[in-house]
């Protein structure tokens, strides 16, 4: 038996070599029976180059797998949407299906889709491989589109983009828009682009790009999987928009969700042949029990092919840097994940786990970074599982790094459940930096789940209906001077501590008012939730404007100081005083929790020298009470040769310091 390194970093895993084993060797048998002897598993995977519609030198090809289907015909403006003879496609060997077309028949922008009868029954269907698909503005339905533009896209920047410590900034395109609207490629291209720049943030999630019916799925319900929404605009205005983020040196991550897929029929994969196990598990086990959606069938290998090459479609076609992989717990369980508290190495390894699902994405994992070796891929997983951030080499699944989801839930608790004289230090610093040692992981104080109707955001929730009536700057409140105060300290503590990276929802960083509610019958199908009050930010006689000014000085400290390279810093702490120091680089950071003492001359060990103070949440310049002068030389004193810094700190604030000699 190989000896793993996974195993290897962690004695607690050593019971469970022989799963691990087990999972690593299928893992390397699926990569040998795809490349068939081949070390590329890019070369390999290229579905998407042949199923679909494709133009030819002398005519169109179309391609389809329905192993269950009696007949298919391709159906459009261009026949009427009858299902004509000389448009009915040939049956192929294992469940394929093709046909050629005269060049003239098919020109750029018509509509088409498949009729596809079963012998019990018939139904039209978008292919599986789309690559634009449309929705009419009278009657809602969707329906394929040719996609041939006369002039393809230049990219003007071939240079992959290296990210090291990923800073991200989390975004949904249709949303970034103050107008009350769906928002467009183009429109976050030219007035959100350069909000992110002007912040500092070095990557970008995009949210809601594989095409989806529902828009307030928030694009989780996935039914076209190789489209980039249209509600957004053309693909070419997504490439521009990529583009343009390269120009900037910001990478542009895709959150792809290969979880599950909508349950539509009519739009999506479900029953597409008329049996509901083609591309997912039969019966029950194929329905999401909460999400109400299909969940794939890892086992099968036209699945997995489906979706590796949806990977390499969106690497190459549109130049992502890599992926965020949502709901990874729930494909790597059989149980979802749901109502499951994972308390020990056991359930990691048991048969609740779906060994299908870790190989598939092992290999997603091998795959991207074959492509673009400086991608990046981050898992989306509330487990835990060991492994999941560990390389296939070392028997893990390879992603780049974990989510620390944990770190949002509990900032949440916290606010939620206990006062502020209640919080305690050490339980706070402890799920601040709570991760397995051999993987990378993003942090976050709030995700945009935490901000969706029925929950608040952190600012919501600190200010309440303060928010509404006092923001000025002139104004003098209580709750808004502590909501203020928390929402830096929050922000500067998670990113401090963050193992690798770290992550912010479109908005949050300035403290945007409100939930997020996309328009549904039940708000009479109103844009005023969904969308983003950039003028709030714009106006500097608002406290928007200064928190986001913080935002924007504290991503340039830990860039410009390279705090997430540094991996091991000492903490001082005291649960009485509500006070944290540490030590990360070569700053020092202290925070002062306590929301009503402030010390003077609070000591602490910590190496000789003269310390100056590059930050602090308490300065005008974002809405502070300025009680700490950051002119002033703070120099260690010996005490018993014990070298002790001595500072000020106010309540509800936090300074950054640096060595100066």
């Amino acid at each position: 038996m190989t000896s793993l390194k996974l195993i290897e970093n962690d004695p607690w895993l050593e019971p469970f070599g022989e799963v691990i084993q087990r999972r690593f060797e299928k893992t390397n048998k699926k990569f040998d029976d795809i490349t068939k002897g081949s070390t590329s598993l890019s070369k390999s995977v290229n579905a998407h180059l042949y199923y679909g519609l494709h133009k030819q030198k002398q005519n169109w090809i179309i391609r389809e797998w329905a192993p269950n289907a009696n007949s298919i015909h391709i159906i459009g403006e261009f026949s009427n949407w009858e299902p004509l003879n000389e448009f009915e496609l040939y049956k192929l060997e294992n469940g394929n299906w093709e046909l050629e077309i005269a060049k003239d028949v098919l020109s750029h922008g018509m509509l088409y889709k498949l009729l596809i009868n079963w012998g019990t029954g018939s139904k039209e269907r978008i292919p599986a491989y789309a690559r634009r698909v449309v929705q009419d503005e009278n009657t809602k339905v969707f329906s394929a589109q040719v996609w041939e533009p006369s002039k393809k896209y230049k990219w003007k920047n071939n240079t992959s983009i290296i990210v090291e410590n990923p800073l991200i900034y989390e975004a949904h395109i249709g949303m970034a828009t103050h107008e009350m609207k769906v928002g467009s490629y183009d429109e976050f291209r030219k007035n959100v682009l350069p909000r992110i720049a002007y912040l500092g943030y070095n990557t970008i999630q995009l949210m809601a790009i594989q095409e989806h019916p529902y828009y307030g799925s928030f694009g989780y319900q996935v039914s076209n999987f190789f489209a980039p929404s249209s509600r957004f605009g053309t693909p070419e205005d997504l490439k521009k928009l990529i583009d343009e983020a390269h120009s900037l040196v910001i990478a542009v991550i895709l959150d792809i969700v290969h979880s599950h897929a909508v349950k539509n029929e009519n739009e999506g994969l479900a029953k597409f042949d008329g049996t509901d196990y083609q591309y997912f598990h039969k019966g029950e086990k194929g329905n999401h029990p909460v999400w109400d959606s299909r969940c794939f069938n890892y086992a099968k290998d036209e699945v997995i092919n489906f979706l590796l090459s949806n990977c390499k479609y969106w690497l190459e076609e549109f130049r992502f840097d890599g992926f965020r992989f949502d709901g990874v717990t729930s494909m790597i369980y059989l149980h979802h994940g749901l109502g499951i508290d994972f308390v020990n190495y056991d359930m990691y390894f048991n048969h609740d786990v779906d060994e299908d699902a870790l190989t598939y994405l092992s290999l997603a994992n091998i795959l991207t970074h074959e492509i673009n070796p400086n991608a990046i891929t981050i898992a989306e997983d509330v487990s835990g599982m060991a492994g999941i951030a560990s390389p296939h080499e070392d028997g893990g699944y390879g992603f780049d790094y974990r989510m620390s989801m944990g770190v949002a839930d509990y900032w949440i608790k916290t606010i939620k459940e206990k006062k502020d004289e209640e919080w305690d230090m050490g339980e706070l610093y402890y799920q601040l930096i709570n991760k397995r040692d051999d993987e990378k992981t993003i942090s976050y104080p709030e995700s945009h789940d935490q901000a969706m109707v029925g929950d608040k955001t952190i600012i919501f929730r600190l200010m309440d209906s303060h928010i509404y009536h006092a923001m000025q700057i002139t104004d003098k409140d209580l709750v808004v001077e502590r909501g203020i105060a928390l929402h830096k300290m929050i922000r500067l503590i998670t990113i401090a501590t963050a193992g690798d990276g770290y992550l912010n929802f479109m908005g949050n960083e300035f403290g945007h008012p409100e939930w997020i509610d996309f328009p549904r019958e039940g708000n009479n199908w109103s844009f005023e939730y969904a969308r983003r009050q950039w003028q709030l930010v714009d106006n500097k006689k608002l406290k928007y404007y200064y928190l986001n000014e913080f935002d924007k000085e504290m991503i340039a400290l830990v860039k410009n100081n390279h705090i997430l390279q540094h991996k091991a810093f000492g903490i001082i702490q005291n649960n009485y005083d509500g006070v944290i120091v540490f030590k990360r680089a070569s700053l020092v950071f202290a925070f002062n929790f306590n929301p009503n003492n402030s010390y003077t001359d609070y000591g602490f060990e910590i190496d000789a020298g003269k310390y100056r103070i590059i930050l602090d949440t308490d300065n005008p310049s974002f809405d502070g009470l300025n009680r700490n002068d950051e002119n002033i030389i703070h120099e260690t004193v010996d005490e018993e040769r014990i070298n002790r810094l001595k500072l000020y700190l106010p309540s509800r604030s936090a300074i950054v310091l640096k060595m100066i000699d």
